[in-house]
């Protein structure tokens, strides 16, 4: 067991700080500038994850050298290294275009320019390496992940549990029409999505459990660095269920199509998110580091 003292500083006691600030809070928070703790690490064979993390590339985002227990495993079990996972959203489809409802229906394709954003992604990444390419079978998707992964050797892989939810009548309603027809069940998925349900089925909590089946088949895959194509629900589930979120906040996260999200993994199947919804490729030739 090695053990070092670190000296841990409140944030609140920065050099921008006034005396009179630090004084009011000394004494009527009981904070004091600075305080102690002891931090041991293990050498057991269970080993650092700090350790495995800068053996492998994956140790710094800002000054945050580990994440350990910052997240549940979505695993249940050892990964043989850190992995990464870029997520993306497929292009602008017909009827995103139109406002409908999508779900599950197969009946909404890229648009030319929902085929130009695919495009944009691709030149966007082209200075990553990926070791496979997992998609939604649902074509607005499959044909992003066509145009994202050409003159690459390996195969797409596609996955029944990236699909979109399924939302039953209301899908191919334009939304301004589902608002009219059904106002209850349109309402309740705008506004309490957890709670919408139809003939006792819940698409978003079933969405959920699909969400976590998605990440355990993709981070137990051979491999380090992921790219996976899929839908807007879907990639709010994905990112919840990653950073330990329930159904009730699904509408905290938003993706724009063509939006890039990145993940990383330690060992244990513990997330950190390391970026949100990247847009920046969408109006500009810009091109991330790998």
């Amino acid at each position: 067991m090695v053990c070092e003292a670190v000296s841990l500083t409140i944030p609140f006691f920065s050099a921008l700080a006034s005396r009179k600030d630090v004084k009011l809070a000394t004494k009527s928070y009981g904070l004091c500038p600075s305080s102690s703790r002891i931090r041991c690490s293990s050498s057991s064979a269970e080993g650092s994850v700090t350790a495995d993390k800068l053996e492998n590339g994956y140790s710094l985002t800002g000054t945050a050298y580990d994440f350990e227990r910052a997240t549940i495993s979505l695993t249940g079990e050892s990964l043989s290294s850190p992995k990464k996972v870029t997520l993306v959203r497929h292009g602008l489809s017909s009827w995103n275009e139109e406002g409908r409802v999508q779900g599950s229906s197969n009946l909404s394709v890229l648009t030319e320019a929902g085929v130009k954003q695919a495009e944009r992604c691709r030149q966007a990444l082209s200075n990553t390496h990926f070791d496979q390419c997992f998609s939604s079978p649902i074509t607005r998707a499959k044909t992003t992940a066509e145009v994202l992964w050409q003159g690459r050797e390996e195969p797409l892989v596609f996955l029944d549990s990236l699909k979109e939810a399924h939302l039953f009548f209301l899908e191919g309603m334009k939304n301004v029409d589902a608002k009219v027809i059904y106002p209850k069940e349109h309402t309740t998925w705008r506004e309490d999505p957890a709670n919408f349900y139809v003939n006792g089925v819940y698409p978003l909590r079933k969405l959920w459990a699909t969400a976590r089946e998605s990440w355990r088949e993709i981070l137990l895959s051979p491999g380090e660095n992921f790219l996976v194509v899929t839908h807007k629900s879907v990639l709010r589930a994905l990112i919840c269920t990653a950073l330990g979120l329930p159904p009730e906040r699904f509408r905290s996260i938003d993706v724009n199509n063509g939006g890039i999200s990145t993940f990383v993994f330690n060992k244990r199947g513990e997330a950190m998110l390391q970026s949100l919804n990247m847009t920046a490729h969408m109006y500009s030739d810009h091109v991330y580091l790998s």
